[in-house]
């Protein structure tokens, strides 16, 4: 089978499916990176990492939960002695799994300026998004001790080179597609029209597109696709919407997202028998003042109260955490 570019909308592609038993199953994800502004344009200096301390607590918090939480790491991560050092024990054990996230900006070799368009990694030339891409992965193996299967692009920018990137380094499930979003207007790639459930994107060569997942709710969900992207001009319509119970998007994730709203989500994406449930946020949000989301120690602790609801939630409705290894072992290659 041909290979698949994961910015084509991929309307013949073939579907992954799973070994019988495997069930309905979830992932937890980590965008695990630096500190940034995230109100002012992108820079390649001036960033932090006063929150990698916290992982330790998240990891500690996971295990407790039955939950094996895959990091996404980007190379500030993958080149931090603490970051090894506080995951790397997890990691060897099957507590935790580390898979490569690319912020280009961030990433050597720097041979291109920093504007919007560059923080796609898709759209820069192709042998310098692999050099980024190799230097990654091996700083990854380095520090952590593994060699990583997962990727997913930061912002979500993946271009019509990735996929035989990812192929030749090892990659066996990107998970960059954040299906129901359009990030074409900064110049990254419109993933509106793109399917929740995994499909290959190249089977011979054993990879996969594992997307984020975002679902409609309410009564006018059906019409979701067709309909919500024609009201990002009036945004209040969106909203009043989503309160009367006609239409809303729900991503997995506790970044501006209720409990109640993910719940909806989850069941949602159940009912349409979704094989996998892509969960994700992103680890600055583990120490206030970082993202838009947690600035202050209560809303961390609400943040561990969202996972608590949700992991509870999820073992209501029997959907069981899974790691990339249970993944990969399940998926039927026949």
């Amino acid at each position: 089978m041909a290979q698949t570019r994961i910015t084509d909308l991929p309307t013949n592609a073939e579907p992954v499916r799973f070994a019988p038993g495997f069930g309905q199953r979830f992932i937890l994800t980590v965008d695990t990176e630096e500190e940034f502004d995230w109100t002012r344009p992108i820079q390649r200096e001036g960033y932090t990492l006063h929150s990698i301390a916290r992982l330790a607590r998240f990891q500690e918090f996971c295990e407790g939960q039955g939950v094996c939480p895959i990091y996404l790491v980007d190379y500030p991560i993958a080149s931090s002695p603490m970051a090894g050092e506080l995951l790397r024990g997890a990691i060897a054990a099957g507590r935790a799994e580390v898979g490569v996230q690319l912020h280009p900006w961030v990433n050597p070799p720097f041979d291109e300026e920093v504007v919007e368009h560059n923080t796609f990694a898709g759209n820069l030339p192709p042998a310098l998004e692999r050099e980024k891409f190799m230097r990654l992965r091996d700083a990854i193996k380095a520090n952590f001790g593994t060699d990583p299967l997962i990727y997913r692009a930061g912002r979500y920018g993946v271009g019509p080179n990735t996929a035989g990137i990812l192929a030749e380094g090892g990659i066996a499930i990107d998970t960059s597609v954040r299906a129901r979003f359009d990030y074409s207007a900064g110049g990254g790639p419109n993933f509106r029209e793109f399917p929740v459930t995994p499909y290959w994107l190249d089977r011979q060569a054993g990879l996969m597109e594992l997307p984020l997942t975002s679902v409609y709710w309410g009564l006018l969900r059906q019409l979701g696709p067709w309909l919500y992207p024609k009201m990002w001009r009036v945004p209040r319509l969106r909203g009043a919407l989503a309160r009367i119970g006609m239409l809303e998007r729900i991503p997995l994730t506790p970044e501006g997202v209720t409990l109640d709203e993910a719940i909806r989500g989850i069941d949602i994406a159940l009912d349409e028998r979704l094989p996998v449930l892509v969960f994700s946020f992103h680890s600055p949000s583990l120490a206030p003042g970082f993202t838009p989301y947690v600035r202050s120690e209560d809303d961390l602790d609400a943040l561990y109260d969202w996972w608590r609801g949700a992991f509870a939630y999820l073992a209501q409705r029997g959907v069981r955490p899974a790691s990339v290894a249970e993944l990969m072992a399940a998926v039927e290659l026949a």
